[in-house]
This record gives structure tokens, C-alpha cells and sequence, in this order.
């Protein structure tokens, strides 16, 4: 009898909600009006001869490189975001290793390194879901292999400074160290130019938030060129569609378009906490394009109402430290209005009567 591996057989599984989506999907933290328009003139020009051949990536990584103010040799473009944190997963960790993720975070971290068979340490985050870098700097060891953060992290949109990321990297030098800054252009703070510093340091970013390219599945891994030639070797040399690789330069060449977007966005997350302040919704200040609150035992009726209404959001009741929570994405500028206009009118139905305080205690 075929038998899966005992990792593979007790590891859990993620299901996004992807059935049944009809609506403005403020659920997914997509971009949600679409990408550039260049992207689509670059889709009409698309012909048989493109899609007959495997596709050449490293063309398109110089351009990315470039792009990125690095060498060719330091960026590595993926399928998505998830193919990066699976590489780097599969070239540096084994059984018996640790990795250390802080939670509540994206889930794909601790799924990946526990198939590799590796020890996973989740950490949980400090009140007001605050980065406990005291905590993981205390709970590297000489088996910690992999520490993994989110910046802005997922869901809380909460951010770890510059300064408390450069700590964690010097004091595990031999741990691989990953920053998914999926969420950058709304944040505008990263350190991706560190990779030449340390050897440690793999930065992933993505083009399926600001830049509209979720569909595509693209994303990119950036390091020190040394480790950067390992993790190519796990790679497969066709991970990234033919069809991706010929509209990532005009995505990337227009700026004007994701600047535009990432503004609305910004603004429309100020307008949405303010919202959430008014109405006595307990909310954590974000970084990301979504903003995570507290509806406690409203949560479920608040989700059902929104859906009925034609908005989806996100229920991340099941996220460690996140019981009564929704996560909401936020879009452009009109989708914005509409989301507070449809809100205010849910908060009256199912009955939401504002707290003496909209403090958070957790």
C-alpha cells in the first residue's frame, strides 16, 4: 500500500474560502479594481508562437533586478509569494530543525516547514499584537533554521521596525531569515536593501496585492547571490508562466498605476479606522491595504449581513488571538464609500450598539 509520508499525513491543510465569491471581494486583500492597463495591452499581444515555448525567467529577472536596485543573481522570481517561502523551506531546513514564526501570521510558513519535517515554534504575538522581539531573540538557538516574518504582517497589519528586524538577523546568522514584505507598497519601508549585507537575509515581495496580478501567481525572492544560487537549485527552471514573464516589465514600468492605487488605499484605510473609531469598533492601526477588527459576538451576523449586501470581508475568528474578529481589505476610493455606507447600515441591523470605550484590551 502507497503511503504518504508521516508529515504529509498529519499536516493540516489551508481552504480559503474561494467558493461562492460574488461581490466587491473585500475579503482576499486583492487589488480591487485590476491591473494596469499596460498589463492588458501587453495580454492582447500575447500570440501562439509565446505560448508554444517554455518560458525564459532570467530575461525577466535582470528587469526585475533592476527594478529592485539589485544584481540578477539576487532575485529569483516565483510563483507567488508561497513558491518563495517553499524554497527556502526545502534548501534549508530539515528534520529536526526549528523554524519560528510569530503568530497569528500568514499560514503558508509554518505548513511548508513542517513538511520538510521540521519543528515549527510559534510564538505568540504581545498584547495589542506587538512583535515580541525580545521573545524570539530568547528562543533562538543553534537548531533555529528558519525565522519567518510577515512586514506588515497578515492579519493584524501590525509592523516590525527596521531596526528590531536587523537585531534578529545578527543574532542567528545561521538561521535563514525571511521578510515577506507582500504588502510593501502600502507600508513604503523595507529591507531589501540589506541583502548585500548579510547572507542570511531573503526579502519575498508580491505582485498580487498593489500591482493587481494575483491570477498570474507571481512573485520574487531576493538574497545574497551565494545563498540565491542554492535556492535556485530546488527551483524548477519553468516556475513561472511564459505569459507572466511577458507582462511583469510593463507592470513594473508602470509606476503611475500602482503609486495611484497604493494612495487610495492609504487613504481609504485612514477613512475606514476613523469609521471603526466613531462607531466604537476596537480596530489595530494597519500598514497593509485591510484593516482587522474586533465585532465579538456580532462577528458572524456582521459577515453574513456584509455578504448579503454584495461586500465580502474576512472572518479570522480561528487565528490565534483573533476570537470576534473581521479582517476588511480596502480598495479604491469609491469602493471605500460604498464599504462605509453598507457597514453603518449592517452595524443598525444586526443591532451594534456602541461600547462606553473603543479601546482594544486584549
Amino acid at each position: 500500500m502507497l503511503t504518504a509520508r508521516n508529515v504529509v499525513q498529519n499536516l493540516k491543510e489551508y481552504h480559503p474560502p474561494l467558493g461562492g465569491r460574488s461581490g466587491l471581494r473585500l475579503d482576499f486583500n486583492e487589488n480591487s479594481s485590476g491591473c494596469s492597463p499596460r498589463v492588458l495591452a501587453a495580454l492582447s499581444r500575447i500570440n501562439g508562437d509565446l505560448l508554444s515555448k517554455y518560458p525564459e525567467r532570467e530575461p525577466v529577472e535582470a528587469v526585475a533586478a533592476k527594478f529592485l536596485g539589485l544584481k540578477p543573481d539576487q532575485v529569483l522570481l516565483t510563483n507567488g509569494v508561497d513558491e518563495g517561502i517553499h524554497l527556502i523551506c526545502e534548501t534549508y531546513l530539515e528534520p529536526g530543525d526549528e523554524a519560528l514564526i510569530v503568530v497569528p501570521t500568514f499560514s503558508m510558513y509554518e505548513i511548508y516547514a513542517l513538511a520538510t519535517g521540521a519543528r515549527v515554534l510559534a510564538i505568540p504575538a504581545r498584547k495589542q499584537f506587538e512583535f515580541p522581539t525580545a521573545a524570539v531573540l530568547a528562543s533562538t538557538t543553534k537548531q533555529t533554521k528558519l525565522i519567518a516574518i510577515a512586514n506588515p504582517n497578515n492579519p493584524t497589519g501590525k509592523v516590525v521596525p527596521r531596526e528590531r528586524l536587523i537585531d534578529i538577523i545578527e543574532n542567528a546568522p545561521d538561521a535563514a531569515i525571511l521578510i515577506d514584505e507582500a504588502y510593501f507598497e502600502f507600508y513604503g519601508q523595507t529591507v531589501m536593501d540589506l541583502v548585500d549585507k548579510y547572507e542570511n537575509l531573503f526579502v519575498a515581495r508580491t505582485f498580487s496585492k498593489a500591482y493587481g496580478l494575483a491570477g498570474f501567481r507571481l512573485g520574487v525572492l531576493a538574497g545574497n547571490a551565494e545563498q540565491m544560487r542554492l535556492v535556485r537549485r530546488v527551483s524548477s527552471p519553468y516556475n513561472v508562466n511564459g505569459v507572466a514573464l511577458a507582462c511583469l516589465p510593463e507592470a513594473l514600468a508602470d509606476r503611475e498605476y500602482v503609486a495611484g492605487y497604493s494612495a487610495q488605499v492609504r487613504d481609504g484605510r485612514r477613512r475606514l479606522e476613523e469609521e471603526f473609531t466613531k462607531l466604537g469598533i476596537p480596530y489595530w492601526p494597519s500598514q497593509a491595504n485591510f484593516v482587522l477588527a474586533m465585532f465579538g459576538e456580532f462577528r458572524k451576523p456582521f459577515v453574513e449581513a456584509m455578504r448579503s449586501r454584495g461586500i465580502l470581508v474576512r472572518d479570522r475568528n480561528s487565528d490565534p488571538g483573533c476570537e470576534g474578529c473581521v479582517r476588511i481589505t480596502v480598495g479604491t476610493t469609491e469602493q471605500t464609500g460604498r464599504l462605509l455606507v453598507e457597514m453603518r447600515a449592517v452595524l443598525r441591523s444586526i443591532g451594534w450598539q456602541k461600547p462606553s470605550s473603543a479601546e482594544v484590551s486584549r
